[in-house]
């Protein structure tokens, strides 16, 4: 089996990488496809085959899914890019990694794609049945950019797509939890992230990856516990605005995200179940 992983060099792909790695069996082999040579050595010194080329590049493409048995798209442009960028990365060219992972005869797609994409909350955990409502200025078009790809990849025929909607991802010297305080000081204090850990995403995309069949193509991804804004500042250790006490959580259940199905099915469970855990155990 040989597995094509996209964005391996950002704070998901560059974690997640040498744990598929460290667990391929015999005859199972791992090709990266990376813009910067020299950003992939790390990955070839663990036994990867490195691809040079741009996602968006139909020539870099094609030698990037020759032969590929499966592809892993972790590639997105998000926080500070405009619009136009998070459209062409995150829907575009993930439509056209489909497209030419079908034609070179891939069996499976596991698209990672975003808790986001549902927009408001319902009153309760988010499932992988509710529909998709992606939209607020916080992100841009990041998250209507994701549910754009997802429905595009859904709608390939023959591929077996499976989508992997991420929480808030932290660990491991992920500078984001430190950046989370950017919004967090402007919030309620009780108002929720939902977090997963880079450690429990590795797990849930291979998973994801290498289960012989799942029950439906979406699967969220996250811990047990959501934080509060005051959990935010504690675990950074920052000092909690007062004025956080003063505000009201415009939608408690904001992205916060249901684990059964993939519990369930797939036999997920968090490694780090809390921030918490995380921090008691070293792994921030």
């Amino acid at each position: 089996m040989l597995t094509l992983v996209t964005g391996t060099t950002g704070q998901v792909g560059r974690r997640f990488v040498p744990r598929l790695l460290a667990q391929a069996g015999p005859g199972e082999q791992v090709r990266v496809l990376v813009r910067d040579a020299a950003r992939g050595e790390r990955f070839a010194e663990l036994g990867a085959e490195v691809v040079v080329g741009d996602l968006r590049d139909a020539e870099a493409l094609g030698k990037a899914v020759a032969g590929a048995d499966a592809v892993v798209n972790v590639a997105a442009a998000f926080r500070g890019v405009p619009d136009e960028e998070a459209w062409a990365v995150n829907r575009d060219a993930a439509a056209e990694l489909g497209r030419a992972a079908q034609a070179a005869g891939a069996r499976r797609f596991v698209q990672v794609s975003t808790g986001l994409v549902y927009g408001t909350g319902r009153g309760r955990p988010l499932t992988e049945e509710d529909e998709s409502r992606p939209g607020g200025a916080m992100w841009g078009a990041y998250p209507e950019s994701k549910a754009a790809a997802e429905r595009e990849l859904l709608a390939l025929d023959g591929l077996d797509v499976r989508i992997a909607r991420l929480p808030f991802v932290y660990g491991e010297g992920d500078p984001h939890l430190a950046q989370s305080l950017m919004w967090a000081a402007h919030w309620a204090a009780v108002q929720r992230l939902h977090m997963g850990h880079h450690a429990d995403v590795a797990q849930g995309l291979l998973r994801l990856l290498y289960a012989p069949a799942v029950r439906g193509p979406v699967h969220n991804i996250a811990d047990d516990a959501p934080v509060t804004a005051v959990d935010l500042h504690q675990v950074n250790g920052a000092e909690v605005p007062e004025e956080l006490y003063t505000r009201t959580d415009p939608d408690p259940w904001l992205a916060v995200m249901s684990t059964d199905k993939i519990r369930r099915d797939l036999g997920y469970r968090p490694i780090f179940p809390t921030v918490w855990a995380a921090r008691d155990a070293g792994a921030l």
